[in-house]
């Protein structure tokens, strides 16, 4: 799955669940009445559904505002607590929870940063 255009994308994880009746227009407002978060912005916005089988991803992409809306056949994806909030996630972390993977196990490697170039 791919997002962006080319490099990191900020993902952002709505971590109530919202009417998965709304489409487009009513999860960008989600986006930004909920969230406080610009939905143009380019980055991935993800929602979830009451039960735990079902996500929307929200992202535009220069030409458009795309929705990606996936359920999982026979498990559910694993999801942060239950709060009020935004969290964010990885362009990795969001890879393994589209999969119906334990995104928490994933982890960034940390490299060091040079101190020069050469």
């Amino acid at each position: 799955m791919m997002f962006g255009q080319g490099g990191p994308v900020k993902v952002f994880v709505a971590t109530r669940p919202v009417d998965f009746r709304k489409g487009i227009d009513g999860l960008a407002l989600a986006v930004q009445e909920m969230l406080g978060l610009d939905p143009f912005c380019g980055a991935v916005f993800v929602f979830r559904a009451k039960r735990a089988d079902r996500i929307k991803l929200l992202v535009w992409d220069q030409t458009g505002m795309v929705l990606v809306h996936k359920r999982l056949e026979g498990g559910k994806f694993v999801w942060p607590q239950v709060r009020d909030g935004v969290m964010r996630m990885s362009s990795a972390q969001l890879a393994a929870l589209f999969e119906g993977l334990d995104w928490r196990l994933v982890r960034p490697e940390r490299v060091r940063r040079p101190q020069a170039a050469g």
